[in-house]
C-alpha cells in the first residue's frame, strides 16, 4: 500500500508522470495506456494524502488550486510582449522582404538568401510563462505589451504545459512566449456538454481559449480543453548564446515545452510563399485555427540589426489568409449610436456561419457606404468577417433581389434620444450632438472609461454599464466613484458580494497613470498612442487643457485634425466639470518624468525628409526621427540641420546641397537607431 512508499519511491513516481506527460502532450508520442497512467496517478494522490508533508510544487496533482481568486492582479513585462506587422498579398510579402534585404545590405552585412523561421499563425491567447530554477512561479497575458493580468493558476491547469522544466541546461530564469488555443475537437465536445448542461457556448475557439484563461476559478479552467504552443521566449538569465530561433525552439521543446509540429525553415521570398501555400491547404484539417503563418528573419544576429518599428519587429511579419465569405440574406437594416455620437447603419442578418464563427449582424459603416451597396431588407448579400474580426457586408446579389423592395434612407433624429442629428462637412459619418445627455453616448462613454486601455475598472461589465444608466445611478463617468453598496446589489443579478467587488474595482482604478486617463475621456481621434504622446510632450493635465492648435501640431503624430479635436473637447465646460470632478473623487497618477537627453542624439536638430524611402515608410522614418529628439519639418532652409535623402530626391535635395547643409541617407537613421 501507499503507506509503505519512501520519499524517494514517492519523487521517482512524481518523475514518472511528469515523464509521461511530456510524451503524451509534447512528443506526442504516448508510452503507457490511459487506464495505465490513470492508475499510477491515484497511487500518487493517495500516497500524498498520507503524505502531505511531501507534496512537490510539481507534482501533476498540484495543477488545479483549491481556492478562486478575487480578482486578476497586474504583471509588467521584463521584456516586453510584441505585436506583429501584417502583409495581406504576394506584393506585400515582396516589399517585405525586399526591404530586410536592403536594409541588411546597408548594414555591411553579406545578404544571398535570407532564412526565415516560419509557423501558422495561431488563433488563440498569447501568454508569457516563467520559470525560475527550473518551477512555473509566473504566467502573464500579454495585454497591452508592457502590462497583462496574472493567471499563473489557470497556466497550470493546462496539462501541455510542464510545472517545472526538463533536462539538464535550465537557466536560473527562463521566460517562453506562446499561444493558448482550445482545439476543434475539444471545443466540439465542449459545446456539446454546455449545451446538454445549459451552459454558456462559445462563439469559436478564440473566445473558448480566451474565456478560459479568464476564469476567476481554475477549476472551471480545468474543465476546459486547452493546450499551448511555445513560439518565443523572452527574459533568459544566464542569456544563452544561441544562433538561430530555430534552434531556440528546439532547445525550448528540449526543456519539456510544446512547440508547433508545422514550424520550418525556409529560404527566400518563394520559401515563404510555398510555405503560406502549403499551410493553407492544410489549413481546413488541422485541429486548432490559423489566420496565417508567421515568418521570422532565423539569424539572431540580423534580428538585432534590423530592430524594431514602434511595437513591432522589423525582422517578422504575419502573412494573414484572406478574410472569409459567405452569403446571407438581410432580414432588417437599423443604426446604433456610438461613443462619439456616430450613427452607423447595421444589416441584421439570417445567421451564416463565416471562418466558423456565426455571424447575425453587419456594419454597414456609414450613409455613403450604404447608399453606394445599396444594401436593402431582402436582399441577398455576401458577408465576410474583415481581418477575421469584425463581420461586414462587401456587396449584394442583384439577381437575387426581391420584387418591391425600397432604398434605406438614414434617420433625421437620433433613434435614443431624438435630438436632431447633423453631419460634418467634409466627414462621413452622422452625428447626435447631445453628448452625455444622450443614454447611448453615455453608455459607450462609460465602458470606454472603465475598458482595460482606460481606466480598467474590474467587474464593471458592458450590461452592467447598461444597468446602471437605465436605473439613472450613474449620469457622467465621475458618478461611478460616489456608487453605493445599497444602490449596486439592488441591480439584476448583483448580490451584495458582487456589489463589493465592484465597488473594490472602482477604487483600485483611482491609481491610474496619465496616458490610461486621457485615452479613458473618450477624445475623438485620442487612442493610445496619441494620449502616451501628450502625457510624455507636456507632463501634466494642466498644459494638455491648456495647449492651443498651435503648440498641439508640434507634437509627434499630432496633425491640425487631432489638434482640433482635442481643443474642441477641453473648451466644453461640461467636459471640464466632469474632469474636475474625477480628480474631485480620488483619482491619481505618478508625474512623469523629463525626457533623458542623453538618449536623444538628435536633441534640437530639424530635418527634412525627401524622396522614395526604401527600408522605413516615411511615417516610420518621421516617428523614429522625433524618438532621437529631432523636429521634423516639410521645408529646407538654414535653419534645418539635415536632409534625409531618399531614391529620387528633386528640389529639396538641391536647395540642402546649395545650403550646404548635411545630406545623409536611412543607413545614417538605422545607425542612430541601433
Amino acid at each position: 500500500m501507499s503507506n509503505h512508499f519512501s520519499h524517494e519511491e514517492y519523487h521517482a513516481l512524481k518523475e514518472q508522470l511528469n515523464e509521461h506527460a511530456y510524451h503524451y502532450y509534447v512528443s506526442d508520442e504516448p508510452q503507457i495506456a490511459d487506464a495505465e497512467y490513470d492508475r499510477l496517478y491515484r497511487q500518487l494522490l493517495e500516497i500524498e494524502q498520507n503524505n502531505p508533508e511531501w507534496v512537490a510544487a510539481d507534482s501533476p496533482t498540484q495543477r488545479i488550486a483549491d481556492k478562486p481568486l478575487s480578482k486578476f492582479e497586474q504583471v509588467k513585462h521584463a521584456l516586453p510582449m510584441l505585436s506583429l506587422g501584417n502583409v495581406f498579398s504576394a506584393k506585400e510579402l515582396t516589399e517585405f522582404t525586399e526591404r530586410i534585404s536592403k536594409l541588411l545590405e546597408k548594414s555591411a552585412q553579406s545578404v544571398n538568401q535570407i532564412e526565415f523561421s516560419a509557423e501558422p499563425k495561431l488563433d488563440g491567447l498569447a501568454v508569457s510563462i516563467r520559470y525560475e530554477q527550473g518551477q512555473l512561479v509566473q504566467a502573464a497575458t500579454r495585454g497591452d505589451g508592457q502590462t497583462g493580468e496574472d493567471i499563473t493558476a489557470n497556466i497550470k491547469t493546462i496539462q501541455s504545459i510542464p510545472l517545472s522544466l526538463r533536462g539538464t541546461d535550465i537557466p536560473d530564469v527562463f521566460e517562453v512566449r506562446g499561444e493558448v488555443v482550445m482545439p476543434r475537437d475539444g471545443f466540439a465536445k465542449y459545446n456539446q456538454w454546455a449545451l446538454a448542461n445549459d451552459e454558456k457556448v462559445f462563439a469559436n475557439p478564440r473566445n473558448g481559449a480566451a474565456g478560459s484563461l479568464r476564469q476567476l476559478d481554475p477549476k472551471k479552467t480545468a474543465k476546459r480543453p486547452l493546450a499551448f504552443y511555445a513560439y518565443s521566449i523572452g527574459v533568459v538569465e544566464p542569456a544563452h548564446n544561441l544562433a538561430r530561433h530555430s534552434e531556440v525552439l528546439a532547445w525550448v521543446k528540449s526543456l519539456g515545452l510544446p512547440v508547433n509540429h508545422l514550424n520550418d525553415v525556409v529560404t527566400g521570398h518563394s520559401g515563404c510563399e510555398d510555405y503560406y501555400k502549403n499551410i493553407g491547404r492544410q489549413r481546413p484539417d488541422l485541429n486548432f485555427d490559423i489566420d496565417g503563418v508567421v515568418y521570422k528573419v532565423d539569424d539572431l544576429a540580423w534580428q538585432q540589426i534590423l530592430g524594431f518599428v514602434t511595437k513591432s519587429p522589423r525582422w517578422a511579419t504575419a502573412h494573414k489568409f484572406p478574410a472569409e465569405e459567405a452569403t446571407t440574406v438581410v432580414e432588417n437594416i437599423d443604426v446604433q449610436v456610438g461613443r462619439t455620437g456616430s450613427i452607423t447603419p447595421v444589416a441584421r442578418l439570417k445567421p451564416v456561419t463565416v471562418g466558423g464563427v456565426t455571424v447575425t449582424n453587419a456594419t454597414l459603416h456609414n450613409e455613403d457606404e450604404v447608399k453606394r451597396k445599396d444594401v436593402r431588407v431582402g436582399d441577398t448579400v455576401f458577408v465576410r468577417r474583415a481581418g477575421d474580426v469584425i463581420p461586414e457586408v462587401v456587396k449584394v446579389v442583384l439577381a437575387k433581389r426581391p420584387d418591391g423592395t425600397t432604398a434605406f434612407a438614414m434617420p433625421s433624429h437620433c433613434p435614443v434620444c431624438d435630438t436632431a442629428l447633423h453631419r460634418v462637412e467634409g466627414e462621413a459619418v452622422l452625428r447626435c450632438p447631445a453628448g452625455l445627455s444622450c443614454d447611448a453616448q453615455l453608455k459607450e462613454g462609460i465602458k470606454h472609461f472603465a475598458s482595460r486601455k482606460g481606466m480598467d475598472i474590474e467587474g464593471l461589465g458592458d450590461k452592467l454599464v447598461e444597468q446602471l444608466v437605465d436605473a439613472g445611478l450613474i449620469n457622467n463617468p465621475a458618478d461611478l466613484y460616489h456608487l453605493r453598496e445599497s444602490q449596486v446589489s439592488g441591480l439584476e443579478r448583483m448580490a451584495q458580494k458582487s456589489a463589493q467587488n465592484l465597488l473594490q474595482g472602482i477604487a483600485q482604478s483611482k491609481d491610474t497613470t496619465l496616458p490610461r486617463f486621457i485615452y479613458s475621456l473618450g477624445i475623438r481621434e485620442v487612442g493610445e498612442a496619441t494620449a502616451l504622446t501628450l502625457a510624455k510632450e507636456l507632463k501634466n493635465l494642466a498644459d494638455i487643457m491648456a495647449a492651443d492648435e498651435e503648440r498641439l501640431v508640434e507634437l509627434p503624430d499630432v496633425g491640425s485634425v487631432v489638434a482640433q479635436k482635442i481643443t474642441s473637447y477641453f473648451a466644453v465646460p461640461s467636459n471640464i466639470e466632469v474632469i474636475e470632478a474625477l480628480l474631485d473623487a480620488g483619482i491619481h497618477w505618478p508625474e512623469f518624468e523629463s525626457r533623458d537627453s542623453g538618449s536623444q542624439p538628435l536633441q534640437d536638430q530639424t530635418v527634412v525628409l525627401t524622396g522614395k524611402l526604401s527600408v522605413f515608410t516615411r511615417a516610420d522614418a518621421k516617428r523614429h526621427l522625433q524618438d532621437l529628439g529631432a523636429k521634423v519639418t516639410s521645408a529646407v532652409s538654414n535653419n534645418t540641420n539635415y536632409v534625409l535623402a531618399g531614391e529620387n530626391a528633386g528640389s529639396k535635395l538641391s536647395k540642402a546641397e546649395a545650403l550646404g547643409i548635411a545630406v545623409v541617407d536611412e543607413a545614417w537613421l538605422v545607425d542612430l537607431l541601433n
